[in-house]
């Protein structure tokens, strides 16, 4: 199967989470509600100062593709 980039994710325990699931390496899960990311990988020190570097980009993509898919309903 192959997977989008980005997953919308919901839960109703969370009613004021908005889920971001980056499906690709690194994968990851941010809540758009309050930034907090969680890693869904194991990195080596090498690849955390990678990533500390990049991890911004990475945010600024999964808000960019929830700001799109959000528009698309309102059209």
């Amino acid at each position: 199967m192959e997977l989008p980039k980005f997953l919308l994710g919901d839960n109703t325990d969370y009613p004021n989470g908005i889920y971001i699931v980056h499906t690709e390496f690194p994968r990851f899960v941010i809540n758009l509600e309050n930034d907090e990311l969680e890693w869904l990988e194991e990195f080596s020190k090498e690849d955390q100062v990678e990533l500390e570097a990049e991890t911004e980009n990475m945010i600024n993509a999964a808000t960019a593709f929830y700001d799109r898919e959000v528009s698309r309903y309102d059209d």
